[in-house]
């Protein structure tokens, strides 16, 4: 890396989902939590850390979990409370840092390098950070201090939860050798397996590796790996205030094969795009879906908006054609499931009649969190449904 050394934070509030039930009634502290849908095809959101002991993980089918952990309280989620806590989250690091990017509504990426002169160093940064998120909202966030954001990444990973780790840059190869391959960023279970069969258990395997002999292996995007396992990564902090796309996307330890519950997974993460997009005063020309298989095969399906749109009706709509039409060209498993919004206009001068979505749509998203915080998760369920195209209660008669 040249230039300026950075000085990168990687936050992730732990176990997010469960602690805020948890924080929000005692009775469940301590306790195995599982957030989540029940049923037959009920999806295990977000396991708690006492759950997790007994194997339960999220995008775990929810009668899985509750086999592993029969004793597990299954509380359903509530999306407005959980934005609200990130909101404020959010807000705290934006304290420390103008540039600040969300991954995802309790996880995100700082550049504090601008901020060390007046805020102190890296460790200082994290320390007031973790400090002023327990004192105003409850939760506990592990933070990773780092020159770059795949290690910084990695270093709020290590000791979870509760964690606090620093990598410096010098010896930062060495320092990362003897970590298991599992650790490198889109490696999971299973394709582990595969680098093992081939002779590559840790970061040093990978640092030693010929790049074009991994590539002879794994394909082109894996040479990406043999530079990072050199904790090499010069990739910019960019915020959501400027930058030119805004995404989410989840890595799963497993292959998924369950078509409804990628079209699940795949709906969060376009309320999640959608909220933010909103959030920035932005709407969107152009949605991406981005598939990852086991072998590391990745794919992107793109469409143009004809009108841009912040709707999340307007941008599931689409999302969901894309998948749908994705399922007939010759459905695979899924490792990785992305969906990102592009070509944003933040001129806020897109005229009434270039808008996409309906006002009906614009009414909904800016009252549906209020609405589920008062009624529950009936609301979730049922404007769920509507984004889907369907209707619960019709679908169990």
């Amino acid at each position: 890396m040249s230039g300026l050394e950075r000085t990168i934070l990687h936050c992730d509030l732990d176990a997010f989902f469960a602690s805020v039930e948890q924080l929000d009634d005692p009775s469940l502290r301590g306790r195995p939590v599982l957030v989540g849908g029940v049923g037959a095809r009920g999806v295990v959101a977000a396991a708690s850390y006492e759950a997790r002991e007994f194997g339960c993980r999220s995008a775990m089918p929810s009668s899985t979990a509750l086999r592993l952990c029969p004793h597990a309280v299954m509380v359903p989620g509530r999306g407005a409370r959980y934005s609200e806590l990130s909101r404020r989250f959010m807000a705290i690091l934006e304290e420390a840092s103008p540039l600040v990017q969300p991954l995802s509504l309790d996880e995100a990426f700082l550049d504090v390098t601008g901020s060390l002169r007046l805020l102190g160093d890296g460790m200082a940064i994290a320390h007031d950070i973790r400090r002023k998120t327990l004192e105003q909202l409850g939760l506990v966030v592990s933070v990773g201090v780092a020159p770059n954001k795949f290690v910084a990444k990695i270093a709020s990973d290590l000791e979870k939860p509760d964690a606090l780790v620093c990598f410096e840059s010098d010896g930062l190869a060495r320092r990362l050798a003897d970590l298991p391959i599992e650790r490198m960023w889109g490696i999971g279970r299973k394709s582990a397996e595969s680098f093992r069969t081939n002779g590559l258990r840790t970061f040093a395997d990978l640092q030693k590796i010929d790049p074009d002999h991994l590539v002879s292996l794994f394909g082109e995007s894996s040479r990406r790996f043999h530079e990072l396992s050199h904790g090499i990564d010069d990739r910019p902090v960019v915020s959501e205030r400027t930058s030119k796309s805004i995404g989410q996307e989840r890595t799963f330890s497993e292959d998924i094969s369950d078509r409804e519950v990628l079209g699940d997974i795949l709906l969060g993460e376009v309320e999640q795009v959608s909220e933010r997009l909103r959030r920035t005063g932005a709407k969107a020309t152009r949605v991406t879906l981005k598939i990852r298989f086991g072998d590391f095969q990745t794919i992107t399906r793109s469409r143009t908006i004809e009108q841009p749109t912040e709707t999340t009706r307007t941008l599931w709509e689409l999302a969901r054609s894309i998948f749908e039409g994705w399922c007939l060209e010759g459905f695979q498993p899924v490792r990785l499931l992305g969906f990102s919004v592009g070509g944003l206009d933040r001129s806020g001068q897109v005229g009434l009649f270039e808008q996409g979505g309906s006002d009906r749509d614009r009414v909904i998203d800016e009252t549906t969190d209020a609405i589920i915080e008062r009624f529950g998760t009936s609301a979730i369920s049922r404007a769920r449904a509507v984004r889907r195209g369907s209707d619960p209660a019709a679908r169990e008669k």
